[in-house]
């Protein structure tokens, strides 16, 4: 029996994957969901105690059966950067990074051996590829959990939102980064990988920005939306994106050696190389600590080896 820890799979592309993973007879999964139901368990991602609550709720299902997949696919983008979680914390990196991070943190201890972390980020986080959000300029932790203390922050609402979701993308990819030197990862044997399902039209992404995104949003999800997959390699339907994310999950398909980001592109799995500043260890090393100060974790001497929990 294969045991699958999942946020964002209630809808989109992730409901996609569920459905799919959920067709195969040796597969349990727990889904975590905004609104609780008997197949769902609830969490609220923009609130830390919510995610700490989530995370003691799959440990006492589990019992002692370890966690083989953590799928972390849920995430949102605002119109703006002037929301604030309970935590006073801008609300996209809360709910993109911080809590996500937080989760892998928290479950760490019940992952299996050979365990599998896939988080969903996407290709925003990378300024090479022109996708017309706002480029991240940096993963700064204090900076976008707090991005009225930015001096460089964008005046424009929506561009600083861009910029929220864009480096709360990066964020993920390097999240995965550390993980993968994580002594305890390593030790057993754990694979940690970035996802990017490109664009993917027809999802809730969205469903915070102006109703004219919405319906744009909505309309290129249908067959309408062909003629644009057609010349761009980013965009894919939601039934696509699911599916590649179904198949990383089940482990069907595996990164090549030494690769920890698989991009979508044109409903077929690559994976190229993420963004330079994805790819700095310095910078991976920083947000994983500035990370753990920030749900009440500390962080050893030593660096990029966090130490037990303080709270």
């Amino acid at each position: 029996m294969t045991t699958i820890v999942m946020t964002g799979g209630s809808a989109g592309f992730g409901a996609v994957a569920v459905d799919l993973l959920s067709r195969e007879s040796d597969v349990h999964l727990l889904i975590g969901a905004r609104t609780a139901s008997p197949d769902f368990i609830p969490v609220d991602l923009a609130c830390l105690d919510s995610v700490r609550a989530f995370a003691e709720a799959v440990q006492e299902r589990l019992g002692d059966t370890g966690i083989d997949v953590l799928a972390l696919n849920a995430g949102s983008i605002l119109p703006s950067d002037a929301v604030r979680t309970d935590d006073d914390i801008e609300a996209t990196f809360a709910v993109n990074h911080l809590a996500h991070y937080l989760l892998v943190r928290l479950l760490m201890p019940s992952f299996s051996e050979e365990a599998r972390i896939v988080i969903t980020t996407s290709g925003t986080h990378d300024p090479a590829l022109r996708t017309g959000l706002e480029a991240p300029r940096h993963a700064d932790a204090d900076l976008l959990a707090h991005p009225d203390r930015d001096p460089e922050r964008h005046l424009t609402p929506q561009r600083a939102g861009q910029h929220a979701y864009s480096a709360s993308k990066l964020c993920n990819v390097l999240t995965v980064r550390a993980l993968r030197v994580y002594p305890d990862i390593r030790a057993r044997h754990i694979t940690a990988l970035a996802y990017d399902p490109g664009q993917v039209f027809g999802t809730g992404l969205v469903r915070s920005l102006p109703r004219p995104r919405r319906i744009a949003w909505s309309v290129f999800g249908t067959v309408l939306g062909a003629p644009l997959r057609r010349f761009d390699r980013t965009m894919n339907t939601r039934v696509a994106a699911g599916m590649a994310l179904a198949s990383l999950v089940s482990g069907r398909t595996t990164p090549p050696p030494g690769r920890c980001y698989a991009a979508l592109r044109s409903g077929h799995l690559t994976f190229p190389d993420p963004s330079t500043l994805a790819r700095r260890d310095d910078v991976a090393r920083a947000l994983w600590n500035d990370s753990a100060r920030m749900v009440g974790l500390t962080v050893d001497q030593s660096v990029g080896t966090p130490g037990r929990r303080s709270r």
